[in-house]
């Protein structure tokens, strides 16, 4: 995560705080540039975020909605 936040010029800090959803709202150069470090268009990034809930698995099954482990 270290090596992340610095290639794309953010604090390690706010790259944690956007990872647990601290950061409600990030600014489009942040998430571009994490993006970018990361090898991801910004359309692959959009098409999962917008993704519809799928998959939702029962409470206390360690997964979140879409099927994704929860960290």
């Amino acid at each position: 995560m270290l090596e992340t936040a610095l290639d794309a010029r953010v604090s390690p800090e706010t790259l944690r705080k956007i990872e647990s959803g601290r950061v409600a709202t990030p600014a489009f150069p942040t998430i571009a540039a994490i993006a970018d470090v990361l090898g991801l268009s910004l359309d692959a990034v959009w098409a999962e975020i917008t993704r519809p809930e799928r998959d939702v698995e029962p409470a206390g099954s360690g997964r979140s909605a879409g099927g994704r482990l929860a960290s």
